[in-house]
């Protein structure tokens, strides 16, 4: 069973956060963080989309649906995020495994002197429900202008997807404190290594 320690939470949006539990893309094997269902029903449980309970409710089945959801989000999400329309057949995963659970009525507060929706996402009670609102989040993203803030890491060997909320829209890193730092010790350290080795005139 994954340690809730093995996730990373910096994506933003939940159905980010999803897709990065499927860790290290860019290898020819990617680390899977969901193994098993006690997995997906406790990544679910810390993100806040299941209500705390015994795992063992999790089928096999709603596990792998979880992991095909996940990836069509991934696929939705980075295409649209590049200008390009997510494929119809990813769009249509989608919008069904939106629709599973009804949502709950959309409501407003007045908040700085403005309007804003409250009440979005709420807590599923099974796994299958929790997994409709990761594929409702995302057809959220997909709709808001947000969707052009979506990024990848861009440490080498990271590649966790995460949404740019920065005021100058020019974040690189999935989190400053783990990749950015990381990749600013490694090219300092090449720098003066070069330096080192650099003959003096």
């Amino acid at each position: 069973m994954a340690s809730d320690e093995m996730w990373i939470w910096d994506g933003g949006r939940a159905c980010l956060d999803f897709t990065n539990t499927l860790r290290h893309r860019w290898r020819t094997a990617p680390e899977e963080t969901l193994r098993n269902t006690d997995d997906l029903a406790l990544w679910l449980q810390q993100a806040g989309l299941l209500t705390p309970g015994p795992p063992n409710s999790v089928a096999a089945a709603v596990l792998a649906s979880g992991r095909r959801l996940r990836e069509v989000v991934d696929r939705a999400v980075l295409a649209a995020a590049d200008g390009r329309l997510p494929a119809s057949g990813d769009i249509t995963l989608l919008n069904r495994a939106a629709a599973e659970v009804p949502r709950p009525a959309l409501q407003i507060a007045i908040a700085d002197g403005r309007l804003e929706p409250i009440g979005g996402t709420s807590t599923a009670v099974d796994a299958s429900a929790a997994l409709a609102l990761i594929a409702q989040d995302t057809v959220d993203l997909l709709l808001s202008a947000e969707i052009r803030r979506v990024r990848v890491c861009g440490a080498d060997h990271c590649a966790l997807r995460f949404l740019d909320r920065s005021p100058a829209h020019n974040r690189r890193w999935c989190s400053m404190s783990r990749c950015g730092n990381r990749t600013k010790v490694r090219l300092h350290q090449a720098r003066t290594k070069r330096s080192e080795h650099t003959p003096e005139h």
